[in-house]
């Protein structure tokens, strides 16, 4: 067998060197140093032949060394992120020597815009481009995360610190009121989640905004398009690359409550406020003596008859590590490159027993086979493990009240609060644990046939699987006084229960697409792609479980409890296929033109609806290469151009099988022969609609691009409007009928909004620095929408803002029994300082004296956030490097939750930015006019204070400094005795703080369970 696979690899050896000397022509060697206007050696410079694939890199004095054609037509092309492209013509001399000049706004660079690429200056849609350098600069475990405050145009919502948290991203708005996530591809492919790339990995992002940019990929597009590539390797290169950090999180902040005395009195003044504040009656629950003398009694008969218990102190820890390793190694000649690559990160949450862990490797392989036909082979692997308790302590352990304690001296657990006790859950109550594999495959043949056209075929299948466990063991808890029988079970906890889960998705993407581009005379550039795509999907699952196990410490099925055991499974499939085109014409650079299509067929439609055509167009004009603009010598102009475009979008996520009866099978038991048994039962619970179809988007955007001071300055800005027409909405149906109200196609949405984006790029001396930021806003409005969806707190009407809030308008608070005998009233129970609502309507439209919720809540305002930036700083001087990040909201209308601000059960306690600014009888007048917040009372509380309303709301926006990053890059004649090329060490730290409007304890972007989580990172960088 050896022999056999030693002849083999021979034989693949010599076909290898007659095919590269067959191509070889007369060679010389060229060599040189490349680098800026400041004399400083630039690494990483591509130098190229042109037309041929000849290519290396510059190392790290800047030096580089390729072998040419001996010709006079040979071409050298030298090119830099942020440096101006330089092609020159080989001279007799074997040395050349290249100074590339800075370029703010890199024209010629190469972006991705779907199943191809264009150079920068080029394009007429919207595309925002952030690069991966800049994303590894946030260290970020999570790529939606380090996209916050990059680009304009895109909003990223980050509501948890907590490990393996993702972010919402959405492009431009709000499109539909059903799935607005943007469609995202990884090297052309479609991915589920953005987070499952890891940002190491990344060359760049290239963000499809306007329909123009994004209506190639027809009916998934209408959200936008997040194409990720991902990093290769180059011609000439051999690297070993190592990244290693260690870094510790804190919370930015954590809601505080009162002390327990306060606590006390406060709750002595809710049972005295809803007893009617009674005379002598304002110590019913604590008596005076009792709160004078607990800190005495606490000290002298201990803690547990007399606790003092902060239940936040006791879960949250003040702080968690995490760690990321990675490794990659880089390989490329001229027929072969390869990058490989292996990720390692981990981090724990702030409480016990809730980690995320993830393994992830990629490798991208390009095989140059003959002149005419090449090949990727590219594969890449993740796992992921997200370890947690069965409940997350965070959604009210701050409310807890001092006076109650998880565990007595000796270590047994105690009651809690009658059983309730979230300590004991987080510590002893089991877990609630994931395991996600997924393994990707891409191969594509680029087979050229003639010259500039490329014809190529791929295939890429996917499959992930993810396996749960949920086991809930039994908690018994003890009395204070009780060392030796349990007393009871802690609530949630009360019985031994396991739950498993298995899923399998299994996907495969096939294309095949022709690109042909040519170039007409001197000023007609051509480039015409059609092509053909296939996807499928198909995800199975099973879910299995027992309950009242006898076993607590052993989490398998095997001993379940065959009285209390249930099994059930699913399985699902979709596809879609299309076929697409594009030509983008470009005469002399200055008038441009590209037109699209797409006609896509998607399985979840009826086949007599389910094909439907997405057409775009987009027109340019650069001024700036007009003569007559040319002999204006506007020498402050660089570059100059304008942009239009049109163009539909689809959306068909709404749904596997809408337009079919789906049957419902059950188990119900049934009286036979006088004995009940059980049997299957089916029934159809939805009512389909057969001609149900798209969601469609048509969308118009305007902009220009234009970089000014000697291409230092540059400025992009953008405005559009979208109108979403069919959108589905569950509208109802007779009740009569027996089914749930189905969905149809029967809403619109206008969404309008603009973006923009300036930066900024120059070096004084030594000393180079680069400063980019952008913002951008939007607002989506409802059209028809054949009635009403109201979500509780928020609505979704015609005319008014998408997901407006929705309740009463107040009048502050009632500050007398006279002020409330003369108001219409929500409750009858309301005393002089609950919160007095405005009666706005009545059945014939005009105020009835009484506040009736049919009649006079109404829209307060939208929820969304408005008024978007970020900015980034970036610095670099003799080998130090400096990066800022910042993000924030400039317009936002935010709503305090009750359980912000008041206790939700009559034992929690209440916060410390309350206390001193609520309504009470104690108060003088003047404090209670005053007053922030309503009296304390659960009657209140109950019946109106917390209602929906704009009491409640207020200013949202933000700043945050997202990150802030301190590097040094050691000098190169440190490090040659020991063969390394490159070693940089850094600090980090992430989310150091934020200026907002929100309670004292509340970060702005936190949800109410979890938390944002300040990252203090130490890193190093070497490369080999």
């Amino acid at each position: 067998m050896k022999r056999q696979l030693a002849k083999l690899l021979g034989t693949l050896s010599m076909l290898l060197i007659s095919v590269a000397l067959s191509a070889q022509t007369e060679q010389r060697e060229i060599s040189g140093k490349v680098t800026d206007e400041g004399g400083q050696p630039l690494s990483g410079v591509s130098v190229s032949v042109k037309e041929e694939s000849m290519s290396t890199m510059t190392n790290d004095d800047g030096v580089y060394n390729v072998s040419v054609p001996d010709a006079a037509s040979t071409i050298l092309s030298f090119s830099f992120i942020g440096m101006k492209t330089q092609e020159i013509a080989l001279g007799t001399s074997n040395v050349l020597n290249v100074v590339l000049e800075l370029d703010a706004m890199n024209l010629d660079e190469v972006v991705a815009i779907g199943y191809g690429t264009a150079r920068k200056k080029d394009l007429t849609g919207s595309v925002a481009v952030v690069e991966g350098a800049d994303l590894e600069k946030r260290r970020e475990i999570v790529l939606s995360q380090a996209l916050q405050g990059a680009a304009p145009g895109i909003s990223v919502t980050k509501s948890s610190s907590l490990p393996g948290a993702t972010a919402t991203i959405r492009i431009r708005g709000i499109t539909t009121i059903g799935n607005s996530n943007p469609l995202i591809l990884v090297d052309g492919i479609p991915v589920e989640s953005i987070d499952r790339i890891n940002p190491n990995d990344v060359e760049n992002i290239s963000i499809l905004k306007d329909a123009a940019s994004a209506s190639i990929y027809g009916a998934r597009a209408s959200a936008g398009v997040i194409l990720i590539t991902t990093k290769r390797a180059k011609t000439n290169q051999l690297n070993l690359e190592y990244h290693g950090m260690y870094g510790l999180i804190t919370p930015t902040q954590f809601p505080e409550p009162v002390d327990h005395i306060r606590y006390m009195q406060m709750i002595n003044e809710v049972a005295w406020n809803d007893g009617g504040n009674q005379s002598g009656a304002d110590y019913n629950v604590y008596s005076k003596e009792f709160i004078e003398d607990y800190d005495a009694n606490h000290i002298l008969t201990g803690s547990d008859r007399f606790p003092i218990m902060n239940w936040m102190d006791e879960i949250i820890k003040d702080y968690a590590p995490n760690t990321q390793h990675g490794l990659s190694l880089t390989y490329g000649n001229d027929f072969v490159k390869t990058k490989a690559s292996l990720n390692y990160e981990k981090a724990d949450a702030l409480y016990n027993n809730r980690s995320f862990e993830r393994i992830s490797s990629r490798m991208n392989n390009e095989f140059t086979i003959t002149k005419f036909l090449s090949a990727d082979v590219g594969a890449s692997y993740l796992r992921s493990v997200n370890d947690q308790p069965v409940n997350n302590p965070l959604s009210h352990v701050y409310k807890y009240g001092p006076l109650e304690t998880p565990y007595w001296s000796d270590g047994r657990i105690s009651p809690g609060r009658n059983g309730t006790n979230t300590w004991a859950r987080v510590n002893h109550g089991g877990f609630d644990n994931s395991v996600g594999d997924e393994l990707t495959g891409r191969l594509a043949l680029n087979f050229t046939p003639i010259e500039n056209l490329i014809i190529s075929g791929v295939i890429a299948p996917t499959i992930r699987s993810v396996t749960g466990k949920r086991f809930v063991k039994q908690i018994p808890y003890y009395d204070l006084d009780n060392t030796t029988t349990t007393s009871g079970y802690i609530s949630g906890n009360l019985i031994t229960s396991l739950a498993e889960s298995r899923s399998e998705i299994r996907t495969t993407t096939k294309q095949l697409t022709a690109n042909y581009e040519a170039s007409i005379g001197e000023n007609h550039d051509l480039s015409v792609m059609a092509g053909y795509e296939d996807y499928y999907r198909f995800q199975e699952g099973l879910n299995a479980s027992s309950n009242d196990l006898s076993l607590s410490n052993y989490p398998y099925l095997d001993r379940g409890n065959l009285d209390f055991m249930s099994n059930d499974g699913n399985a699902i499939e979709n596809a879609y296929n299309s076929y697409f085109g594009r030509i983008i014409y470009d005469y002399a650079d200055k008038y441009l033109v590209q037109a699209n299509i797409r006609y896509d067929g998607s399985s979840r439609f009826h086949k007599d609806y389910r094909w439907a055509s997405f057409p775009s167009v987009a027109v340019g004009w650069v001024p700036t290469e007009e003569p007559f603009i040319k002999n204006l010598d506007i020498t402050a102009l660089d570059f100059f151009k304008l942009r239009g475009s049109w163009g539909t979008l689809g959306n068909e996520r709404i749904g596997n099988y809408p337009y079919q009866a789906i049957m419902n099978f059950n188990n119900t038991l049934f009286v036979e022969d006088g004995n009940i048994v059980s049997k299957t039962t089916a029934a159809q619970v939805g009512y389909n609609i057969r001609n149900i179809s798209w969601e469609t988007t048509e969308s118009w955007n305007i902009g220009f691009d234009a970089r000014l001071i000697s291409n230092k300055l540059s400025v992009t800005a953008d405005y559009y409007k979208k109108t979403t027409r069919d959108m589905l909405l569950a509208l109802e149906i007779p009740a009569f009928m027996g089914y749930d109200n189905p969905d149809q196609n029967a809403g619109t949405m206008n969404t309008k909004g603009w973006d923009v984006q300036v930066g900024w790029r120059d070096r004084i001396g030594e000393f180079r620095y680069s400063v980019s930021a952008n913002i951008s806003d939007y607002e989506s409005m409802m059209g028809n929408l054949s009635g009403i969806v109201f979500l509780g707190d928020q609505i979704i009407k015609e005319g008014v803002e998408y997901n407006s809030w929705y309740g009463y308008r107040s009048d502050g608070l009632f500050q007398s029994q006279e002020d409330i005998d003369n108001s219409a009233l929500l409750s009858q129970v309301v005393r002089p300082g609950d919160v007095k609502y405005q009666d706005v309507g009545g059945t014939g439209g005009e105020p009835d004296g009484v506040i009736n919720p049919e009649y006079d809540r109404v829209p307060l305002g939208g929820s969304l956030p408005r008024l978007l930036y970020g900015g980034n700083i970036n610095m670099d001087y003799k080998g130090f490097d400096m990066f800022v990040m910042f993000q924030g909201v400039g317009k936002k209308t935010s709503r305090l939750a009750v359980d912000m601000v008041y206790q939700t059960a009559a034992w929690h306690t209440f916060p410390d930015f309350v206390d001193g600014n609520y309504y009470s009888e104690y108060n003088s007048d003047e404090q209670n006019r005053n007053a922030r917040f309503p009296r304390l009372s659960q009657l209140g509380y109950d019946g109106n204070n917390y209602e929906t309303s704009d009491f409640w709301l207020f200013d949202g926006s933000y700043f945050r400094l997202k990150n802030v990053t301190l590097g040094y890059t050691l000098p190169s004649k440190w490090l040659n005795a020991a063969k390394i090329s490159n070693l940089r060490v850094y600090a980090s730290a992430n989310d150091l703080f934020s200026i907002d409007n929100y309670p004292k304890g509340w970060d702005p972007e936190a949800g109410l369970t979890a938390y944002i989580a300040r990252t203090w990172n130490f890193g190093v960088e070497i490369r080999f």
